[in-house]
């Protein structure tokens, strides 16, 4: 295992609580944060963040704005980001990957995805 933290950015604490969970359960770090303000503040002071699961649909700034924004982060523009969204419609793949994530996950997350496309990263 990889010294890497995966920062989980999603509104719902539910889904935070679960993602959590599940990681946990196979011996990954994570930190969470709400909403993107709290995110940007997590990304700013750490450098051990080695991927980033981005909920799509927030409130205030969604995925789609905020990958970009990320990306502009000197040491976030390589990181990998999966996208985690409940959009699973025609489409919707190709829109993440084209604002910047590295992969796509549709909610309720397929946990045994999840862990192949993290594993593909660390």
């Amino acid at each position: 295992m990889s010294n890497k933290v995966i920062l989980i950015i999603d509104d719902d604490s539910r889904n935070i609580f679960a993602l959590s969970a599940v990681l946990r359960s196979r011996h990954y770090e994570s930190i969470s944060a709400s909403d993107m303000k709290e995110a940007f503040v997590i990304l700013n002071q750490r450098d051990d963040i080695g991927i980033i699961l981005l909920d799509m649909m927030m409130p205030v700034m969604d995925g789609y704005e905020a990958l970009p924004k990320i990306r502009e982060i000197e040491k976030y523009k390589t990181v990998p980001i999966i996208a985690v969204t409940a959009q699973a419609m025609v489409g919707d793949r190709e829109r993440c990957l084209n604002a910047g994530a590295d992969n796509y996950i549709s909610k309720p997350v397929d946990v045994t995805e999840l862990f192949k496309q993290i594993d593909q990263f660390l």
